[in-house]
């Protein structure tokens, strides 16, 4: 593979003011995920002390492997929801590795609420699940939960993909021999109980440990029954009486090094043969990504630039480079795993459409991975186009992407708008996992195209009605909808209801996209098969 020869001309006055832009993003990026990590109210750290327990990241710390990487998903889910009562949505989830096993953990951080689960919450252990079950990842459970929210349980409880759907994802991975274990640091209340009971090993703490359907104020309003938490569902009562968890615990350092104990007899996967090999560094320094992706959505880059400083030495194969030239298309080696890329530089046309549904036909041929790189501003439209059947081949290279049998890998980089998002692997298309930069915006449309379009829609209303136009009206909707769109497109819109794995500071994009695809490597593939495409 050739290396990519940048363009990128780090003396000009556009990569400074992209550079400078970018920097002030990422210096809100970091405080946003500072505080969502870390910022809690003093009571209640003081609270968890008193109780003997740790922070959940001294927990974490102390479980991982020393010296390895974590890829903590949405640290910022829930940023703009419940009046930031709930920073990471109450929890944290990730990949890392204990014992020499790659693992993903779902740790309660009851340093909020007691660890309450709010509606995104559920919603986040539920995609933590979900990305075991696609990947085959051992599941670690730090449980130290007050149980639902209760205001807010319509939200969380009846649904499919609701709080059930935990208990269901806990049941297929042991259908699926997919090891799981739950440290019960504190209280498993209600649905919480079932944590513990339906994995393969549960280690409690003596003291604070408790694991119950219903807590002791719950069974007095219920049956009149007075009861201690020991007495109802305390360490010794589930090791020695109940069976419902294997191991006592007289300390949480206790409980995690029993933990690692169980992990490290575990039997490491068979992982499927993916062509792997030795790593390179870019050869282009990764803070370069800076300078090049624009401060203004519109404005459109170079996507090779990016790629230049993510893969491999640099090196990429392009498929088809003169042919349907707004996707970048072609092959690297990425953490010295063969990856095929899929990256947008705007509009998808044709000619774009057909050459990406090809390559992913390609790729899914010779077992490689694919990971798409977003900067999409939808699918050509208009009458021309229409003629040309861009509905019928956009449909194809959906079809290609939906039917994909290898792991997909998505980033948004810049825009991601209309069904473009969709052939370029978004949310509903099944990535093992997806991220954004914090300059990332996403919708049906752009925010000034909607705010047009709906003007516009207003305008032919009160022609209509024989109203003649009121141009106060129509500035009134244009503007109304223009603020709407500007929060609801932004990045941390996005992060915060958990339509992404999370917002990435550029620079670790490289990094966060090799653990990803050595934890996908730990599923077996499928055959290929698609359904129909229209010719």
């Amino acid at each position: 593979m050739s290396r990519i020869r940048s363009r990128l001309n780090t003396d000009s006055s556009e990569y400074r003011e992209n550079y400078l832009a970018s920097q002030r993003r990422m210096a809100e990026f970091r405080e946003k995920q500072e505080a969502a990590r870390h910022q809690r109210p003093p009571r209640d750290v003081e609270r968890l002390h008193r109780q003997g327990k740790m922070l959940p990241r001294e927990r974490l710390e102390r479980l991982l492997d020393p010296g390895t990487p974590f890829l903590e998903l949405s640290s910022l889910a829930g940023n703009m929801a419940y009046d930031g009562e709930a920073p990471g949505a109450s929890c944290i989830t990730g990949i890392g590795m204990v014992s020499g096993r790659e693992v993903i953990i779902h740790a309660d951080d009851s340093s909020i609420k007691g660890g309450a689960w709010y509606p995104l919450t559920v919603k986040k252990i539920v995609r933590c699940l979900d990305i075991a079950i696609e990947n085959r990842l051992p599941v670690i459970h730090l449980c130290d939960s007050a149980g639902g929210f209760l205001p807010l349980q319509s939200e969380l409880f009846p649904d499919k993909h609701m709080a059930g759907r935990m208990f269901r994802n806990q049941a297929i991975l042991s259908k699926l021999g997919v090891k799981q274990l739950a440290l019960v640091f504190g209280h498993c209340t209600a649905g919480g109980a079932y944590i513990p009971a339906l994995s393969d090993y549960a280690v409690i703490v003596r003291g604070t440990g408790a694991v119950f359907l219903a807590g002791p104020p719950l069974v007095k309003a219920a049956t009149g029954e007075v009861v201690s938490v020991d007495d109802l569902g305390g360490c010794d009562l589930h090791t020695q009486v109940s069976g419902t968890c294997d191991y006592p615990a007289d300390s949480e350092a206790h409980a995690i090094a029993i933990g690692r104990e169980i992990v490290a007899q575990w039997q490491q996967p068979s992982r499927w043969a993916l062509g792997r090999s030795a790593v390179e560094e870019p050869c282009y320094p990764a803070d370069e990504l800076y300078g090049i992706i624009p401060d203004d959505i519109k404005r459109g880059f170079d996507m090779r630039e990016v790629i230049a400083r993510l893969v491999d030495g640099s090196r990429f194969h392009e498929y088809q480079p003169a042919y349907g030239t707004s996707l970048v298309c072609g092959y690297a080696n990425l953490w010295g795993w063969r990856v095929g890329i899929l990256a947008n530089n705007g509009v998808l046309f044709n000619d774009s459409a057909l050459k990406g549904a090809h390559f992913i036909e390609l790729c899914n041929q010779n077992s490689t991975p694919l990971v798409f790189l977003q900067n999409i501003t939808g699918y050509m439209v208009g009458r021309e186009y229409e003629a040309r059947g861009i509905t019928k081949d956009g449909a194809k290279m959906i079809m290609a992407q939906a039917c994909s049998v290898v792991p997909k890998f998505t980033v948004m980089c810049h825009g991601s708008f209309g069904a473009g998002n969709y052939g370029m692997c978004g949310r509903a298309y099944d990535a093992r996992l997806l991220f954004a930069w914090p300059n990332h915006q996403i919708g049906v449309m752009g925010g000034e195209q909607a705010a047009r379009t709906l003007a516009e829609v207003k305008m032919r209303q009160l022609e209509r009605t024989g109203q003649p136009p009121d141009q106060g009206i129509i500035d009134s909707v244009y503007h109304e909808t223009l603020k709407a769109y500007q929060e609801q497109l932004s990045a941390y819109y996005s992060t915060s209801n958990l339509w992404d794995d999370g917002i990435l500071d550029p620079v670790d994009t490289r990094n966060a996209l090799g653990i990803a695809i050595s934890a996908s490597l730990n599923a077996p593939l499928e055959a290929p098969g698609y359904g129909v495409f229209r010719f």
